[in-house]
């Protein structure tokens, strides 16, 4: 089992972890890929600060996030796990695992990078700004970089759980993976609605961690225990909700 989780815009600062060592992180067929972005994104931030401002989407104030990406080579790393931030992570909770589903976490949880294209729990990496929707300047959208070497990598997986979102999802095609999509239900309408979809999400990669699931009926199982509905169709998964998703049990 493979579990692709979207990354977050917010990421922890803080550590005294080594620089960044792209021959240690795990999936090595990206290496070449990663040193191609890394390069070009410390560049432009040194080079042409006001581009990638622009490129970003920051503000005039936003000058660190500028910063982060121009110390890329240099900057203190942390795990995935520990860079992560905001609903999704806080969900899944991964610290608080216990030991049996941490091992299975560390064997299943990748998370999808725009700098990094994969990364498991225990790789790595300084904080950043990119994201997947991102044109940089001089190269262009990602989806052309990434697309061929990761859906190389990924289709080695035979069962693959994604639970990426739009933006992410738009860089590699997984053919035959399980779709998770979270919808808010009220009356006969559904709508996507970011706060529900990263809440579920983020439970739902926790019951993934503490149970597993070999199959698509296993997933659509552990749904239940954190939406009020689910839906099967085809390789798709639907968990829907009736209010809230924060209304619901808080995380076990």
């Amino acid at each position: 089992m493979l579990v692709l989780l979207p990354p977050s815009e917010g990421k922890a600062t803080g550590s005294d972890g080594p620089p960044l060592d792209l021959d240690a992180l795990s999936f090595p067929a990206l290496t070449r890929t990663r040193k191609q972005l890394v390069t070009r994104l410390v560049r432009t931030a040194t080079r042409q600060p006001g581009a990638l401002r622009k490129a970003l989407q920051l503000s005039d104030k936003q000058h660190d996030e500028l910063e982060k990406d121009r110390r890329l080579l240099t900057a203190p790393t942390l795990t995935a796990m520990e860079l992560y931030t905001g609903i999704v992570y806080d969900n899944l909770s991964y610290a608080t695992l216990p030991a049996a589903a941490r091992r299975r976490a560390d064997e299943s949880l990748v998370v999808a990078s725009a700098l990094f294209g994969l990364l498991r729990p225990a790789d790595r990496v300084p904080s950043y700004r990119l994201s997947g929707s991102t044109t940089l300047p001089g190269l262009g959208g990602l989806g052309p970089v990434w697309r061929s070497p990761l859906e190389e990598e990924l289709g080695r997986h035979e069962f693959v759980v994604d639970l990426r979102s739009g933006a992410y999802a738009g860089l590699a095609r997984v053919p035959g993976a399980v779709e998770v999509r979270v919808l808010r239900e009220a009356g006969d309408k559904r709508t996507v609605v970011s706060h529900d979809n990263k809440w579920t999400k983020g439970r739902l990669a926790r019951e993934l961690c503490l149970h597993g699931a070999r199959s698509i009926a296993e997933v659509a199982e552990l749904g239940r225990a954190v939406s009020d509905a689910v839906e099967v169709d085809g390789r798709r998964v639907d968990l829907l909700l009736h209010g809230l998703a924060s209304t619901r049990e808080s995380v076990r």
